[in-house]
């Protein structure tokens, strides 16, 4: 080499070095975190106030900085270091004065928050909008300006707050305003209503604005918000309780000036009328959904769905071609938008979903009476067939994987029980089948299952009126108990009681209308019948309802409960309080319900187990269904699965124009309104 050649080489060794030690400096450098916006309030800049900088995590919030917001609201934050990555950073925005209202004088009774994730925008602004975003999203981690919770839940909650609001402007998000949300659901009103409320106090619309709105926040515990900030989570937390208090707020804040057509708010669109809960749902669709069935999460969050059909097929006869559908934490659909995940047998999802240790994802189908597997992104691990057993399977329902790796499923055509030790498939076998060997001998109509702390196996029957257990290290070991009418769901909570929901009820008519189902069950199963059926059962005390039995089989007190926001119950979930959440198949929106658990200490002041938390008619809020699953994440939210939107478009004689109607569009996710669970469940749901 060279003398030329060997100087140029060491320039450029050292240019290297130096380039490289530059560029390690330079990522020290942004290794701090740096957030400047502007705080308002009422649309105006709120001067003055204390804005602090938080990182949430397991532990207790750690404060990185602070400052005051200047004259025009405008504030920086800077860190020296960099967040972990299970952190999630926050900012509450404390007093000050809104410039809206001149010689206001600062208002200790402000208090915004905005939730920002592990990586904040370039620019953030602090206001009522982010407010009500990040306090119904982490409704079930705060605690006054305090965020604590697993990395996994704080994670899901700061991605669904982009959802509701645009953090770097303080307007709008894109899912709320999206034509699923911004047209079809009262969401939006719900929302700038609730902001507009905070809003009247920040901005001191009238000089006792503030204590108008902590007395009409107050809940039933009796325990009075001292700012905004604890007024909107006490709003979030008891969305039921009272909701005309807080809506008649809205004339007295902002009555209609005389010649006028609308109220002088800071937020737009307003509701009209009181709601019957201060809910915020929002609704999600793709990835191939339709007519979805059973749902589980998998140990990141995501939601998987068995589809009944696939996206532009009318029903009709055809009713069973669905696929796999997978749902992102914040809705974001991940599978394949017309098809979802296809193949290893997948045709026509039902209420049976698992997901293992693994993340694998085990669905049963009517259309190609198997049982399929999917691996985490999708892809198919059994053959195009899927288990089929050579084709001695009937159409299949329930699954369920064990602490320990089993995997129990049962086939409802033909009173089928399926097992396989440590989930292996080649040593899957079919327990028994029709009505000579126990336990099927016990089951009519085997619908869904779960396993409870004594390694029994519980089964709700959709052609009976009673419950089977079995033991699973001896299926011949069988009892059964009495119901309701045509059972469907079936849970354990963290007692060992188990919660069934009956479809047809505990009525006279309900067991009428099981008998004439049961004959045409000794001919062939007919599902459709079934749903035909329980779409005539619904309104009030005589349509569904749920059956509570203590561990022995014997019934709780009070139970069956019933209600009108039970028309036609058919899945139920336990959350991690112990309290119970139920969809309906019943009509065109069908509400979700809460209902008190055996825990009462974890209810509301004076409710009892089985009481119905939610309003008399169940949460509506816009953009639900006919469902059939229902199901708790570990942020708290609970998804909601429109399984049917239009039933005269189900069957022969549907208009043409219609046709594809008959498929439920999307999934409803209710923020913030559970105690969170830990994902994938494995055996009765577990805290996080």
């Amino acid at each position: 080499m060279s003398v030329t050649k060997i100087i140029w080489f060491a320039v450029l060794v050292v240019f290297g070095a130096v380039t490289a030690a530059g560029t390690e400096a330079f990522a020290q450098r942004r290794s701090g975190v740096r957030v400047e916006g502007q705080v308002q309030a009422g649309g105006g800049p709120l001067a003055s106030s204390t804005v602090t900088l938080w990182a949430a995590s397991a532990g207790d919030p750690k404060q990185l900085a602070q400052t005051k917001s200047g004259s025009d609201g405008r504030f920086e934050l800077r860190t020296a270091g960099a967040p972990g990555k299970d952190v999630v950073l926050y900012v509450v925005a404390k007093g000050g004065e809104a410039t809206v209202n001149k010689g206001g004088g600062d208002n200790p009774a402000v208090a915004l928050l905005a939730v920002l994730g592990n990586t904040p925008p370039l620019n953030v602004v602090i206001n009522e909008m982010t407010t009500v975003a990040s306090v119904w999203t982490n409704a079930q981690f705060l605690n006054g300006s305090a965020i604590k919770g697993h990395a996994l839940g704080l994670k899901i909650t700061a991605g669904n707050v982009p959802n509701f609001v645009d953090l770097q402007t303080g307007g709008w998000g894109t899912a709320i305003q999206d034509p699923l949300n911004g047209s079809q659901t009262p969401t939006m009103a719900n929302f700038a209503t609730l902001a507009d409320l905070l809003s009247g106090c920040a901005t001191r619309v009238k000089a006792d604005a503030c204590s108008k709105l902590f007395a009409a926040a107050t809940p039933p515990t009796g325990v009075a918000p001292i700012d905004t900030l604890t007024a909107a989570q006490s709003i979030a937390r008891y969305s039921w309780y009272k909701p005309e208090r807080l809506f008649a707020l809205l004339d007295e804040f902002y009555p209609v000036p005389q010649g006028k057509n609308l109220r002088p708010v800071p937020f737009m669109p307003y509701l009209n009328f009181a709601p019957s809960a201060w809910v915020l749902p929002l609704k999600f669709d793709g990835g191939g959904f339709r007519a979805g069935g059973k749902a589980m999460f998998d140990s990141e969050g995501n939601l998987w769905v068995g589809d009944n059909f696939t996206v532009g097929w009318q029903a009709l006869d055809t009713f069973w071609q669905g696929n796999a559908t997978k749902f992102a934490p914040n809705g974001r659909p991940l599978s394949p938008i017309t098809t979802g995940f296809a193949g290893g047998g997948m045709q026509g999802g039902t209420f049976g979903a698992a997901i293992d240790a693994n993340d694998n994802v085990w669905l049963s189908s009517y259309g190609s009476k198997s049982i399929t597997i999917f691996d985490k992104n999708g892809k198919p691990l059994t053959s195009p067939e899927g288990i089929t057993f050579n084709g001695q399977l009937g159409l299949m329902q329930g699954i369920i994987v064990t602490p320990g790796g089993d995997v129990w499923a049962l086939g409802i055509s033909k009173n089928q029980l399926l097992y396989f030790p440590k989930g292996d498939l080649t040593k899957g076998r079919i327990v028994c089948e029709g009505r000579d060997v126990e336990p099927c001998k016990a089951f009519l109509g085997p619908f869904h299952l779960a396993l409870d702390h004594q390694g029994r196996i519980w089964v709700s029957n959709a052609a009976g009126d009673f419950v089977t257990r079995f033991a699973a290290a001896d299926p011949s070991n069988v009892d059964t108990f009495t119901a309701g009418y045509s059972g469907s769901g079936l849970n354990v909570d963290s007692q060992g009681n188990v919660w069934v929901t009956n479809r047809l009820g505990s009525a006279q008519r309900g067991k009428a209308a099981l008998e004439e189902f049961q004959k045409i069950m000794r001919v062939s199963y007919n599902d459709e019948y079934l749903v035909q059926t329980m779409s005539k059962q619904r309104g009030g005390a005589d349509g569904g309802s749920v059956t509570l039995l203590r561990p022995d089989g014997s019934e709780y007190p009070g139970s069956p409960f019933t209600g009108a926001g039970l028309p036609g119950p058919w899945a139920v979930v336990v959350d991690g309080n112990d309290n119970v959440w139920i969809s309906n198949f019943a009509m065109p929106a069908s509400p979700i319900v809460q209902l008190c658990g055996v825990r009462t200490e974890n209810c509301p002041p004076g409710f009892k187990t089985g009481d119905q938390i939610s309003p008399p008619g169940g949460y509506v809020g816009g953009g639900l269904q006919m469902q059939t699953d229902i199901a708790v994440d570990p942020a708290g939210n609970v998804w909601a699965i429109n399984n049917w939107q239009d039933i005269d478009n189900c069957f022969p004689g549907a208009d043409e124009a219609t046709s594809t109607r008959c498929g439920g569009q999307g999934v409803v996710i209710f923020y913030g309104m559970a105690k969170p669970v830990r994902a994938p469940q494995i055996g009765p749901a577990r805290l996080p």
